[in-house]
């Protein structure tokens, strides 16, 4: 409505948003964003870390079925024996060697067609080759930078002094008496990248300890600390937990070998 001059009513006059007004919305807006991101990260790492968990404890609650005398099913090349090496599961689960899982194919990429993408950490992305007739310890599995988790390489070797005094790796069967262990470690995160920089095998890992032959100088430690500084390790009897320092918790039994 006019005024008697003609001139509009101040009333009717549409009122815009100053540049220091947008600009305080803007400085709003960033701090919201700078308040909230560290929540959304943290909780992105945590969800990533419990998926991580579970494909861990997945492969714990094999291990146990794999030990026992009754439930174990195919052992592949170690038969119905009430031993086997833990190389033998470690076959068995990444579908290798004896237990492959693809037909004729000489080799697969994982994850496969199907979206098959065992013994895998959801932070560990690269594509993971897997071949036909051959064992983990001649190159079945990689590159190294693929691989997510390491077992227990005493589990593996154990290392012994010999007649002549000097320390060495033998291999070792586990019985199903290993169940009882229930501090021990099965698996946990690998540095598959640190692993090829050790030139080393990176699905088996040990902290040195006292060892003065194959563990020693850290030859064989390459955690993975993806998971906000940690890495996740299950152990014989299925729990799984997340450590920054898992070479030195006092709880975890990395000393434990299986005699011969």
């Amino acid at each position: 409505m006019a005024s008697a001059g003609g001139a509009p009513h101040r009333d009717s006059v549409r009122k815009a948003f100053t540049l220091v007004e947008l600009l305080l919305v803007l400085a709003i807006v960033a701090l919201l964003i700078g308040i909230l991101s560290p929540a959304i990260h943290g909780a992105i790492v945590r969800a990533r870390s419990f998926k991580c968990q579970m494909a861990q404890r997945s492969v714990a609650f094999d291990f146990q079925i794999f030990a026992d005398p009754q439930l174990h099913g195919d052992r592949g090349n170690d038969g119905d024996s009430s031993m086997f090496s833990i190389e033998t599961f470690q076959e068995s689960q990444y579908g290798v060697d004896e237990f492959w899982r693809w037909g004729s194919a000489g080799a697969v990429d994982l994850p496969d067609a199907s979206g098959n993408d065992p013994m895998r950490c959801p932070d560990v992305r690269q594509p993971l080759t897997l071949r036909n007739n051959l064992p983990c310890s001649s190159g079945a599995v990689g590159p190294s930078t693929s691989i997510s988790f390491g077992f227990n390489a005493r589990l593996d070797r154990a290392e012994i002094i010999d007649t002549r005094g000097r320390p060495r790796a033998v291999n070792v069967k586990l019985r199903p008496e290993i169940l009882t262990h229930a501090d021990v470690p099965l698996l946990m995160d690998i540095d598959g990248t640190r692993a090829g920089e050790l030139d080393v095998n990176p699905l088996y890992i040990a902290p040195s300890l006292d060892s003065q032959g194959p563990y020693a100088n850290g030859r064989l430690w390459f955690p993975g600390l993806r998971h906000g500084g940690k890495a996740n390790i299950a152990f014989i009897d299925g729990h799984v937990e997340s450590s920054a320092d898992p070479e030195n918790e006092p709880a975890y039994d990395w000393a434990y070998q299986p005699t011969r």
